[in-house]
């Protein structure tokens, strides 16, 4: 059950977004600096995206009609321009997610802004000015957060704190939270990348993707927002995305559903937010001023 269940647009029963992050193979190079460039597995398993799957994803999006949310650092985008050409050529929204993968929480607010805006000058030169944000590893801060209402961003989706979208407010402004969680995320069933410190026993694709249909059934039930956060070159592989296509293809058929892209759904929530019997939850941040393990230990001492 859902207690403050949101009204979609046509009467859909649930809303629905699939989000490629297309990390390409910016992950080993933000994980191992010193010699990455000589790591030629891992680099071939991040190229996979770009090169191989996204054309595929597009392709299915393209003749069932979706249109669908990317996040792509920056450094991916100049790297890998063609494959962000034409997702943005689709229709497709691309989202900000860092330039070169950087973990918001290891490096000091000054330096943070310096890549959020080294990224923000890779989107502008393929023609894009994104509007929302996904942190690499989901580990935003609240100087992001800050720093996301500062530039005019809508919303952000790296948090965890419901099953549907929300409202975030702070004395700043506000954003769109459109949740994440791991439990949608391709990363655990099928991730193995010992180089970055991830040794996830594989799934075959039937149990990998069953965890997220299942997820999907209770959404729909519940009248919910099922959200999931793949990566091309784990869900877009030959054997995984033939299942996705099937289930698309069948789910698109048989039930009343609403595909859209983030920034649509975002769209949609500030909309129902404005009225005056909303029924759109709202979180206040920051959530701590101070860690409150030193509040604990003033209050000892």
């Amino acid at each position: 059950m859902i207690r403050n269940p949101i009204k979609w647009p046509n009467n859909a029963r649930c809303a629905c977004a699939i989000t490629f992050d297309m990390d390409a193979d910016s992950l080993i190079h933000i994980s191992k600096p010193a010699d990455s460039h000589n790591r030629l597995y891992p680099i071939s398993m991040g190229k996979y995206g770009p090169e191989v799957a996204v054309p595929r994803i597009l392709d299915t999006y393209k003749r069932l009609g979706l249109k669908q949310s990317f996040f792509v650092p920056g450094w991916c985008i100049e790297q890998y321009p063609a494959a962000v050409e034409a997702m943005l050529a689709g229709g497709h929204e691309v989202g900000h997610h860092g330039y070169l993968h950087e973990d918001p929480t290891r490096h000091p607010h000054s330096e943070q802004i310096e890549w959020f805006d080294k990224a923000m000058e890779a989107h502008a030169r393929v023609g894009n000015s994104p509007k929302g944000y996904r942190a690499p590893v989901y580990n935003i801060t609240q100087g992001v957060i800050d720093l996301l209402i500062e530039r005019g961003f809508d919303y952000d989706s790296s948090l965890m704190g419901d099953d549907i979208p929300y409202m975030m407010d702070t004395d700043q402004g506000s954003l769109v939270e459109v949740p994440v969680h791991w439990g949608t995320d391709d990363w655990p069933p099928f991730a193995h990348y010992e180089e970055i410190g991830y040794m996830m026993p594989v799934k075959a694709p039937s149990v990998g993707l069953g965890a997220f249909f299942e997820e999907f059934d209770a959404h729909y039930t519940a009248g919910g927002f099922w959200h999931c956060i793949w990566h091309p070159f784990l869900t877009g592989r030959l054997a995984r995305w033939h299942q996705v296509e099937q289930w698309l293809e069948k789910i698109l058929s048989s039930h009343d559903v609403w595909f859209a892209t983030l920034g649509e759904i975002n769209a949609h929530i500030r909309e129902q937010a404005s009225q005056a019997e909303s029924v759109i939850r709202r979180d206040k941040l920051p959530y701590y001023e101070t860690p409150p393990s030193v509040i604990a230990k003033k209050e000892i001492s």
